[in-house]
């Protein structure tokens, strides 16, 4: 027996399995007791920004650990071990689900971290050397904590497509320079690039390294382009998306434009509006609670369009059904065409003021014995003629265009208002939604709308008219138009 090699400890005995538990234990314990959360809040601006930049530091050498211990996972799992596999073994379909369940990280972490580390990975050899990993001087970064997982997908991820037919010099051309911009070593900048820079850097080094794979990745993503409706769960519908890339182009440049600075905050609730005022302008809602409601509008302005293709001779109208004592008691719930649960008493209020309603009466059998006409709907003719009058949503400070908003009966029709355009207003969805609940006040005096703001914002209101009539506007000011 080589004496060397019997004096060499078995790679997963256990002289080399419990020191280094007992030692990361120590360390998070220790790191722990080092910086209690407790205490941050007490350091300095300058402390607190050099310590985002050490717990970072720190962070990329767990990770590098999380990695190496995924890859390890997934070796000890591979489909050639059968059932003796770590993952099969421990009742796990993948070694990412294995991880999943030791760690409660999401699913997608525990996949990533799988990915990664196969890309990475330097299995040992006997005599301490280790073999190349598939993208080398990544993995040496991530291992020396000087580029964090995010970069390191990056650039593997973006790099993995290349290999098949990518000539190997350019592409460690890449991968050097794009290690050197992450860690800040390169001669450009000393500065780290971030993961978002990084897939700028990856994608010029895509069409450089591929100048004709553009192609076959468009037809690619042509065959698998889908817009999914998943399941309704809580009062949200659940899907997916995956759309072409110059189609996601126009679909962002559209919300940009509702996102930018000057045109700023769009589609709000009158609670969320409050909020923003009350803020000194700052806009509560998360970017994507954003673009929610420009989505709903874009929906609801498309509909309207007379552009969309009809649907039974007829233009595309969500049905919401309810029953006649439960409308007029205000109470129980209705049931909205193509949607599984239930739809509140304000929902439905909502959509009969804006679309109208019919009666539709039944025996207790489930027979249509009567059948009424349509009523409340507003004409196109009447829409266009309260567009030209309020220019937009009536609510001060709202910006949705009228193109954009619902028409709103100011005296319901079940007090007797009549559906005309003295007794129609726009309002944009949300506060169309709200309008009930949000304590702003509309009347109509002789054919023209007025408002009265909530006391959260005018304690003492009073009534003011309302229009975003540009025509109008210049009426107000008394300038004869040149």
């Amino acid at each position: 027996m080589n004496p060397s090699a019997a004096e060499a400890p078995a790679p997963h005995g256990p002289s080399l399995i419990g020191d280094p538990i007992a030692r990361i234990r120590a360390l998070a314990t220790e790191c722990a007791d080092a910086l209690p959360c407790a205490t941050i809040p007490d350091l300095t601006d300058a402390d607190t920004l050099a310590l985002v930049t050490e717990v970072e530091r720190l962070g990329r050498r767990v990770d590098a650990l999380r990695v190496t211990l995924a890859g390890e996972v997934a070796d000890r799992s591979r489909p050639s071990r059968g059932a003796r596999g770590l993952a099969v073994s421990r009742g796990c379909r993948t070694p990412a689900d294995l991880i999943e369940q030791l760690t409660q990280v999401a699913g997608t972490t525990a996949r990533r971290r799988v990915v990664l580390a196969g890309d990475v990975r330097r299995d040992p050899f006997l005599g301490g050397d280790r073999t190349r990993a598939r993208f080398d001087l990544v993995a040496q970064a991530v291992e020396d904590g000087t580029m964090g997982i995010d970069a390191a997908t990056v650039i593997t991820k973006g790099l993995t497509p290349l290999l098949a037919h990518g000539p190997l010099d350019e592409l460690g051309k890449a991968e050097t320079e794009l290690v050197a911009a992450a860690t800040g070593t390169g001669p450009d900048s000393t500065v780290p690039a971030s993961a978002d820079s990084l897939r700028v850097m990856v994608s010029v080094w895509q069409a450089k390294l591929d100048p004709d794979g553009l192609d076959p990745a468009e037809d690619r993503a042509m065959a698998v382009r889908d817009f999914r409706f998943g399941p309704e769960r809580n009062g949200l519908l659940h899907g997916s998306f995956r759309l072409m890339a110059e189609a996601g182009g126009r679909v962002k440049t559209l919300f940009d434009a509702y996102l930018t600075p000057t045109t700023a905050p769009a589609f709000m609730s009158d609670e969320e509006r409050a909020a923003f005022e009350a803020e000194g302008g700052k806009d509560l809602r998360t970017p994507a609670q954003q673009r929610h409601d420009i989505f709903v509008a874009i929906i609801d302005a498309m509909a309207r369009s007379g552009q969309a293709p009809e649907i039974g001779g007829a233009a595309p109208t969500v049905l919401v059904s309810v029953r006649a004592e439960d409308l007029e008691a205000n109470r129980g719930v209705g049931w909205s065409d193509r949607v599984e649960g239930p739809v509140s008493m304000r929902t439905v209020r909502q959509m009969v003021c804006t679309g109208g309603i019919q009666k539709v009466v039944l025996t207790s059998e489930g027979r249509i014995v009567q059948l009424g006409s349509p009523e409340r709907c507003f004409t196109p003719q009447q829409r266009r003629a309260i567009s030209l009058r309020d220019g937009g949503c009536v609510i001060p400070g709202c910006t949705i265009p009228a193109g954009w908003c619902e028409i709103h009966h100011v005296v319901p029709d079940r007090d007797g208002g009549p559906t005309h355009p003295d007794n129609g207003v726009l309002l944009c969805w949300f506060h169309h939604r709200t309008i009930d609940t949000s304590q702003w006040q509309i009347r109509m005096r002789h054919g023209l709308p007025e408002v009265k703001p909530p006391p959260w914002i005018e304690y003492f209101g009073t009534w003011r008219p309302a229009t975003k009539s540009r025509t109008r506007l210049l009426d107000r000011l008394d300038i004869p138009p040149e």
